[in-house]
């Protein structure tokens, strides 16, 4: 859980978790760690880009170029889709693949990925620029934990048999989609790209990923660490680049059989429009929110005040689900607003090297904007006026309460007395313009999967 292991690392709060963690857990971080891959992932090679072309990626903490990368482009997306498209034509290796075998690959990628925790987590807050505490924390440990839930999924996502009328046998096949174009953003390098390729692979799909441009370093390496593990060629092709290029030139691929794309409501739209004006392929969508987040007047205000305070701040303010409009019953209000602005001059904000600092030096910052409301039926009403629906939370100690908030709210998550509490299992996804689909869990799963319907005469059905 996010909010669960950050606390552990920054705030010591032992009663959020039996486990504790102190900073003598964490290896201390190279702050200069080297770049071994800044190419193309195509067909398990390194590949310059068609055109030639590269572009310098920043450390946002310094704003110094890091390296340049080779920049995708419609060429080079041509090049990795047609290498997944081989990957999975009938009688591949990977479609002849057992499923169970699929499972021991995601494995093993997870288990590379965990030996290699401190690089990645160095590499992750030199290109990302958040702390290298998060990073080492919070978002390996849950790209490990993604991958290895996914990896147990692949030989148990079973299809039926019905019982039709007639003399007739009928079963269902969950049967891979195809190639899969997935997009991810910037703000959880790491963590979204195993997001996407958990529930694509297990379920024996191909993949063209197009990671954002300011962040590609970690990704290119995890693209090593999947030749390394023994993913056949084609499986999984990684490109760095821009999205009104390669990532438009996915999205409109009459050979991609899917799109997935995390990022703003605007691209959002792009992304229906080109799939709609192009082979109908199917679409998933996580895109942005306004995420309410109410205190009732029965609140542990020590509690509210912490955890309101990380639901807005956590990751610089860069997550979807950030509760950027805070809610406070009107009999606490003033003493929720002073206990906020104290608890927010004293955010550790530098270095994000430094094992104290809980925001890097970014420009980017959160704007925490606290409301007073009187009953719940009007906070209840001005949380629903937005046209986002990806997250909520609710903080009382009435589970009545609770629970008529909850339901009435029109998100896709809602969490009640915590925030920012996220598992492998439980399934992530917005209402209205915040996307279509879930990631996560079994639903996860669906979105990756055809249905297939098969129905075989015979010459005498038997109960």
């Amino acid at each position: 859980m996010i909010r669960t292991v950050f606390s552990q690392v920054l705030f010591r709060l032992n009663r959020l978790s039996a486990r504790h963690f102190s900073a003598a857990a964490i290896p201390a971080p190279n702050t200069q760690p080297d770049v071994h891959y800044s190419k193309l992932f195509i067909n398990n090679q390194w590949h310059d880009a068609v055109s030639g072309k590269t572009f310098p990626t920043i450390n946002p903490a310094t704003g110094e170029v890091i390296c340049q990368v080779a920049e995708a482009d419609e060429a080079d997306v041509e090049k990795a889709v047609k290498a997944a498209r081989d990957a999975f034509r009938l009688g591949s290796p990977w479609r002849r693949m057992d499923a169970s075998h699929r499972g021991l690959l995601l494995n093993r990628l997870a288990n590379a990925i965990e030996r290699d925790a401190a690089y990645l987590a160095e590499l992750e807050t030199l290109d990302n620029g958040k702390p290298y505490a998060v990073s080492y924390t919070v978002d390996i440990p849950n790209v490990v934990k993604c991958l290895r839930y996914y990896a147990g999924w692949a030989d148990k996502w079973e299809g039926k048999t019905i019982p039709i009328d007639g003399d007739y046998f009928c079963y269902t096949r969950h049967e891979p989609i195809g190639v899969c174009g997935q997009i991810i953003p910037w703000n959880f390098p790491l963590l979204m790209q195993a997001w996407k390729l958990g529930p694509a692979l297990a379920t024996g799909n191909t993949v063209v990923m197009k990671v954002a441009e300011q962040t590609p370093l970690t990704a290119l390496y995890v693209a090593s660490l999947i030749k390394e593990v023994g993913f056949p060629e084609g499986v999984v092709n990684i490109l760095p680049g821009m999205g009104p290029s390669a990532g438009a030139a996915i999205a409109r691929h009459m050979d991609v059989d899917k799109v997935a794309f995390t990022g703003s409501t605007e691209v959002g739209h792009l992304i229906q429009q080109a799939s709609g004006g192009s082979n109908l392929k199917k679409v998933t969508l996580e895109l942005g929110g306004k995420s309410p987040n109410i205190i009732l007047s029965d609140a542990n205000m020590e509690d509210a005040v912490e955890q309101s305070h990380f639901a807005l701040f956590f990751n610089q303010g860069q997550c979807c689900c950030a509760g950027s409009r805070t809610f406070v019953q009107a009999d606490i209000y003033d003493e929720f607003v002073d206990r906020s602005v104290e608890r927010a001059k004293r955010r550790v904000v530098g270095n994000p090297f430094d094992l104290k600092t809980e925001q890097g030096p970014q420009i980017f910052g959160p704007v925490m904007q606290i409301f007073k409301f009187k009953t719940l039926e009007e906070v209840l009403t001005r949380a629903n006026d937005t046209k986002y629906g990806l997250a909520a939370a609710v903080f009382t100690k009435d589970i009545d309460k609770a629970n008529y908030v909850s339901n009435g709210l029109r998100a896709g998550t809602v969490w009640i007395n915590c925030y920012d509490v996220f598992g492998a299992q439980a399934p992530f996804g917005g209402y209205k313009a915040s996307g279509t689909g879930r990631e996560l869990g079994e639903y996860g799963l669906d979105n990756y999967t055809e249905v297939k319907t098969v129905t075989i005469k015979v010459p005498q059905k038997n109960s």
